[in-house]
């Protein structure tokens, strides 16, 4: 294998490696391969070439090899000029070569061409296509004689366009005055990659790193016809491919291994793959993709987060969705429960309603005695002030203390009878803010005016401190009521003097506390977990409500309600509510 610039010298060193690799996987038997490597081609002297013809004229004196393969224009020239003397009769294979620079009418029945078809009208116009504002493009090509002839071919091929765009050739600079140059460029301009080998200095350059150095000082977007360096900088557009074109002298060169006459081995030249664009270097350059041209294909491309992420964020929505669904679920759940507790609410004060008219019932024929004796006094009063005034000197002075009698009556006929109305009265479910004591007190002045009538009398022991709570205010008054009536039944046998109804309230930790204690017969022991449920009552004529009622209204409070005996007889029940937090205290 005989290369023309070297052997780390791209992209040629590339397409040897892609040639050698292809050989060996495709050839069955086990190959040797030889690498030379033809220095003089970057340099304008004939005379150099001696020694190294010297010097593989004895190398394969003995044995000569079953096959050549020049890489690049320079080997295959420097090969038909001397083959005679070195490698006669050996079977030859010119690769990597444009097809101008191939001798032709030199060729004999041993040698074969694979080459290249360079179409410098279609990467100009190509550039134009993707860059329409274009007004200058750079053209970089070196100074060695193979360069110098390719400058010729440049020129000559884009000569068309001097009318739509300014051409630059920098083969008169140094590569270090290209850099500079390059940097400056104006805007809309362009740079066109061909060679660089030598620069006009003389000095020596490995294309690859040369060109990843223009890349790196350039102001304007780079193109190229070979794909060597391609996402190392370039922008892209109809290029060689090396693997293509290796890929095809590769197959050549076994088929002339396997005994084929090279002469007989027919191969066009490889022309520009359909374009391809570095995805990067468009979003540098504002490359519009609806620009490219049909058919182009686009590498490098950053991959979309849902490319990226597929099934990461398939997973992160049918988690939020499934979540979506139980927080629906659960706030439409929330809703009917609350709908639920509205509706129970309503149900709990139609029916505590109820219970307040029954236990009106019960205590009628003692609130009409309570409010008969104010009556009567006032009629008694009425009739006696009647008879003064008839008299023919009335008494004045006692006229007037007749008539503070008669508003005395009267105020306490109205006041059992407000306190009636207060119990019975139909009203919505209502959370305040006030102190228990207050509607215990309320509860007390009801009952005071029935203990005599009823037969019982009233221990109150209510604590000092305030016991502020949020509740309804009726309907924690229509418990006490329950309590007391219950107790006053539950003494009906009870000696008089032991009729007595003890109300107690105190502060336990964080609990405003209320007990209603009697002196009856109690609870059997086996009732005590019974005496909450719906229907169960001791009274032949009871409904069973009352104490039902009561526990669902205190547990609406988040309170508890207990009932236990008392040690010397009669039955005590507890009531526990939370002591309310608000600073602004009752209202």
């Amino acid at each position: 294998m005989l290369h023309s610039f070297g052997l780390r010298f791209k992209p040629w060193t590339e397409y040897a490696q892609i040639i050698r690799s292809e050989i060996s996987r495709r050839f069955k038997a086990p190959i040797d391969f030889h690498d030379h490597s033809l220095l003089t081609a970057r340099l304008d002297d004939d005379q150099s070439d001696r020694p190294f013809v010297k010097y593989l004229r004895s190398l394969y004196a003995k044995k000569a090899p079953d096959l050549i393969v020049a890489i690049g224009a320079p080997a295959a020239n420097f090969v038909q000029r001397y083959r005679e003397s070195i490698f006669p009769g050996v079977p030859m294979l010119f690769t990597v070569v444009e097809a101008r620079r191939v001798q032709y009418d030199k060729l004999t029945r041993d040698d074969t061409v694979v080459a290249t078809a360079h179409d410098f009208p279609a990467a100009f116009e190509s550039i134009l296509h993707v860059l329409p504002r274009t007004k200058l493009i750079a053209i970089v090509n070196g100074a060695s004689p193979n360069e110098r002839f390719w400058l010729g071919e440049l020129k000559r091929e884009t000569a068309f366009l001097a009318e739509r765009v300014e051409l630059k050739f920098y083969n008169e600079l140094s590569f270090e005055q290209i850099l500079g140059d390059a940097s400056k460029l104006p805007p809309h301009s362009a740079i066109f990659f061909h060679l660089m080998n030598v620069d006009a200095a003389g000095v020596a350059h490995e294309t690859q790193s040369a060109l990843k150095r223009l890349v790196e000082a350039s102001s304007a977007p780079i193109f190229s016809q070979g794909d060597g360096s391609f996402g190392e900088g370039l922008v892209g557009g109809p290029m060689h491919s090396i693997r293509e074109g290796s890929e095809v002298a590769a197959a050549v060169a076994v088929r002339i291994l396997n005994g084929e006459q090279a002469g007989d081995i027919k191969t066009p030249p490889t022309r520009f793959a359909l374009p391809r664009f570095d995805w990067n270097q468009m979003q540098r350059w504002g490359i519009s993709e609806s620009r490219l041209p049909p058919g182009s294909e686009i590498l490098f491309r950053e991959p979309t987060a849902w490319e990226r992420y597929t099934w990461q964020i398939a997973l992160t929505i049918a988690v939020i969705l499934l979540q979506a669904g139980l927080i629906a679920g659960l706030l439409s759940e929330h809703r009917r429960r609350q709908l639920a507790e509205v509706q129970s609410r309503q149900r709990m004060t139609e029916l505590a309603h109820v219970n307040r008219f029954s236990t009106a019932g019960e205590l009628t024929a003692s609130i009409a005695h309570e409010i008969n004796q104010p009556l009567g006094a006032i009629l008694t009063n009425t009739e006696t002030a009647q008879a003064i005034l008839k008299s023919p000197n009335p008494n004045i002075n006692e006229l007037n203390e007749i008539l503070g009698d008669i508003l005395k009556d009267d105020q306490r006929a109205t006041e059992v009878i407000r306190r009636m109305r207060s119990l019975l009265k139909k009203a919505p479910f209502e959370l305040k803010n006030f102190d228990l004591n207050e509607v215990v007190e309320e509860t007390i002045r009801f009952f005071s005016a029935l203990a005599v009538s009823r037969n019982f009398k009233m221990a109150n022991v209510l604590t000092q401190n305030a016991l502020p709570i949020l509740g309804d205010r009726i309907q924690l008054q229509q418990v006490i009521l329950n309590l007391v009536v219950n107790g006053i039944d539950a003494m009906k046998d009870t000696p008089d003097e032991n009729r007595i109804i003890t109300i107690r309230t105190s502060r336990v930790e964080n609990f405003a506390q209320l007990t209603v204690s009697d002196r009856g017969s109690g609870i059997p022991e086996d009732k005590l977990k019974e005496v909450f449920e719906p229907f169960f009552t001791s009274k032949p004529e009871g409904m069973g409500m009352g104490l039902s009622i009561a526990r669902t209204i205190i547990e609406a409070h988040n309170g508890q309600i207990s009932a236990r005996n008392r040690d010397h007889g009669g039955a005590t029940f507890q009531i526990r509510l939370p002591l309310c937090t608000d600073s602004a205290g009752p209202s």
